[in-house]
């Protein structure tokens, strides 16, 4: 395929040869018997990579109701959004937040929906709320696990941290990924690194399967379990970091930490440390002190972080990979339960720079939206979908938004870019830069390149060979 007319990040124009998955020459180039594409002055880039993000929960997200904000305002909202769900069997709702109904329980649920079985997933990913139906069904199959809260001899329907125990009473297979792919693409997201701490072998396959069937186009960095290093991984998956979910109300002694993360280290792997609060970020920062860091180390989220952490991450070289865009997505709702004090310390982003600091962003699906330029431009703007501004000395420029998806997702510090030799992992833009910058859109994906092969185009116009 020959691309003519692209803009380059230096700004000049030229043309592109992609041949056998890779970018094969760029310049002033004749056309070959090959497939013409007229970028017509577009920005052609490195595909976007989303640093973290769970395929699994994303995918299932799209078969669920979403029940909370923005989507789903009030309370009223909430039931009439159940309710009005079609279909008779399993409903499952997705995004929940406590500012809406409070905590539900099974009551609440059955007031609402009573006849088919409902699990309502809370927006951090860790709680689940099952209405009866739901109850009698699942403790029908399996026996309830220590998460399954009980008050006075009766499950309140609250599930606490207990994801393994639901799937096994479920008997839920994977779902399969191809909406997921055509969405990412879609966006000019040519790579992904999938987060979730229970990846295993079984998961791996399914990954494989998914990919040799092209549902998922996108090249995968697999982070989990210290299993996965014992495994061939199938083409286009590589192995990612070992993945410590920490759990501010339940820390493991921090010695077993320090141990997995030496564990990570013999496998030639960093760790990749969930830190959504000050003392899971405190408590990582002592288990990496203690085991030692590795270059590629990184913090998940680092949600909340003061300028002492901030050193900290520094002093340890370790990479931050954040979620810019939940400030726009949840920042009304963080103004409203956090100390106005804290609030200049949510999801920094220009501090951790100014520090030293690789820092490199994720959607967190199906946890926030997997529009990365969404997120590039919530790093711009700071501003919560109210209109209010958090942490403005964190803004980002567009620039230093669009590198956070550019970074290498194998070395963090390092950053990608279109050069001879290449992976042909491309997006194109149907405009240049100097006009893309001021407004960071999805619309402004003209064409997904992967390995050289066309993955997304909006009505793009392709020559073919004569």
């Amino acid at each position: 395929m020959l691309i003519r007319n692209a803009e380059l990040e230096d700004g000049s124009i030229a043309d592109l040869r992609l041949r056998d998955g890779r970018i094969a020459e760029i310049g002033r180039l004749d056309r070959d018997d090959e497939t013409c594409i007229d970028a017509n002055g577009g920005l052609l880039i490195p595909g976007l990579h989303d640093h973290h993000l769970h395929l699994m929960a994303l995918a299932a997200s799209f078969e669920s109701r979403r029940c909370g904000p923005p989507e789903v305002a009030d309370a009223q909202a909430f039931a009439q959004c159940l309710r009005q769900a079609p279909g008779s069997g399993w409903l499952r709702g997705t995004g929940y937040h406590e500012s809406l109904c409070g905590p539900l329980d099974a009551a609440m649920l059955d007031a609402i929906v009573r006849e088919r079985p409902l699990r309502i997933q809370h927006r951090s990913g860790r709680m689940w709320f099952f209405n009866s139906a739901a109850l009698d069904r699942l403790l029908a199959a399996v026996p309830a696990p220590p998460g399954l809260e009980r008050v006075d001899g009766r499950y309140t329907g609250r599930l606490f941290d207990s994801d393994a125990w639901l799937k096994q009473a479920l008997r839920s297979e994977p779902p399969a990924l191809d909406r997921v792919g055509r969405e990412l693409a879609a966006v000019g997201v040519t790579g992904v690194t999938d987060m979730s701490p229970r990846n295993d072998a079984f998961m791996a396959a399914h990954f494989a399967a998914q990919r040799a069937c092209g549902a998922l186009p996108q090249r995968l960095l697999l982070a989990g379990l210290p299993e996965l290093a014992g495994l061939a991984l199938a083409p286009g998956i590589r192995l990612g970091a070992v993945k410590l979910h920490l759990h501010e109300a339940d820390f493991a002694p921090l010695e077993q930490a320090a141990a997995l993360i030496g564990l990570a280290h013999e496998q030639g792997r960093p760790i990749a440390i969930h830190c959504a609060t000050e003392a899971e970020l405190a408590y990582a920062i002592a288990a990496i002190d203690e085991a030692g860091a590795r270059k590629g180390d990184r913090i998940e989220h680092a949600s909340v972080a003061s300028d002492a952490f901030v050193d900290e991450i520094a002093r340890l070289d370790l990479a931050v990979v954040s979620q810019p865009h939940f400030v726009s997505e949840r920042g009304d709702e963080y103004r409203a339960a956090m100390d106005a004090s804290e609030l200049p310390h949510l999801y920094r982003l220009r501090s951790f720079l100014r520090a030293g600091v690789t820092l490199a962003a994720g959607s967190d699906s199906a946890f926030g939206h997997w529009d990365a330029w969404a997120s590039m431009s919530a790093a711009v703007s700071r501003r919560t979908r109210g209109g209010h501004l958090i942490g403005a000395d964190e803004a980002l420029t567009p620039e230093q938004a669009l590198d956070c998806y550019l970074r290498d997702p194998q070395a963090l510090h390092e950053r990608r870019r279109v050069e001879v030799g290449r992976a042909a992992d491309l997006c194109l833009l149907d405009r240049g830069w100097a006009r893309a910058r001021t407004d960071l859109r999805r619309e402004l994906v003209r064409a997904t390149f992967i390995g050289g092969v066309l993955a997304y185009s909006d009505s793009i116009q392709a020559r073919e060979p004569a």
